[in-house]
């Protein structure tokens, strides 16, 4: 198949690598652009991804956790230049949208014919294209509390669930703080899940014949392979996975460890749960 400029731009964004190499790669995978990836990754051009690529897009974060902390939301506003993304009227919108999504739960961002009419009105008052790109809710099931961090931009949000045992030390002020700790090192440190338990087998799969093949490119021998590609696998795990990732404000310690700090004082077993973390401009 054609290999277009803009194939190979979109490689390109998501891998770091050269234009070169990225047509390269596209036209040994016939365009597919995940194989095209994966192969420039196993050549050793690109590193692994730790977020998805970036498209060129403005816009704001909004957010909401509620006074209780049982739920909080966020949701990606887009625009098209940074000038309206700081406009008052827009942010007005942006809390509109977002208090439609507290309010009436949508299943989906296109099937909420709301959330399209506030989109359509912020563009007729911008004069420029918005939209309503992604949300996420989280509505504790349980005993828990959210806890959240918006940089001061607006670019960049998280919330974070955070269950426990009993009521008390869901409103504790051990398990409040820790849940905005999280949501901060989050924003800061992008993690992709919380534990291995949440990386997908197929990701885990690709991460491991990768490594594989990195390695017999070197030359060494095929019976330790396989041993190779593991060591490389739960390194790739504990850098991408939050309770594995030393804490941004003190690398001495590791999130989970400020978890169990956190069970130690209530007296009782803390957990992350789940957390959702927007930026703008991600694919």
């Amino acid at each position: 198949m054609a290999i277009t400029a803009k194939d190979v731009a979109a490689l390109r964004e998501r891998t770091g690598a050269g234009m070169m190499d990225c047509k390269k790669a596209l036209e040994e995978t016939n365009g597919d652009i995940e194989k095209a990836v994966e192969l420039l990754r196993t050549k050793g051009i690109a590193k692994a991804e730790k977020r998805a690529g970036r498209a060129a897009k403005e816009g704001l974060i909004g957010h909401h956790v509620s006074a209780d902390g049982k739920l909080g939301a966020l949701v990606e506003v887009n625009c098209e230049t940074d000038f309206v993304a700081r406009n008052e009227g827009f942010k007005e919108t942006v809390k509109a949208i977002v208090d439609h999504v507290v309010a009436a739960n949508p299943a989906s961002v296109e099937s909420d014919a709301t959330l399209g009419e506030l989109a359509k009105e912020a563009s007729a008052k911008t004069g420029e294209n918005v939209q309503v790109r992604r949300f996420a809710r989280f509505q504790v099931e349980g005993e828990g509390v959210v806890g959240s961090y918006v940089h001061h931009n607006g670019k960049v949000a998280v919330i974070t669930e955070v269950g426990t045992a009993s009521a008390a030390a869901a409103g504790s002020e051990e398990v409040r703080a820790l849940a905005r700790t999280l949501s901060e090192h989050i924003a800061a440190a992008a993690p992709l899940a919380v534990d291995r338990s949440q990386i997908p087998a197929e990701k885990l799969e690709t991460e491991r014949r990768i490594a594989e093949e990195q390695a017999r490119a070197t030359g060494k021998p095929e019976n330790i392979l396989t041993k190779i590609a593991e060591g490389k696998v739960e390194a790739y795990i504990k850098e991408v996975t939050l309770l594995s990732q030393p804490w941004v404000r003190d690398p001495g310690k590791t999130v989970g460890d400020l978890v169990k700090e956190a069970s130690a004082k209530t007296g009782e077993t803390v957990q992350v749960r789940r957390f959702a973390r927007f930026q703008i401009g991600e694919e």
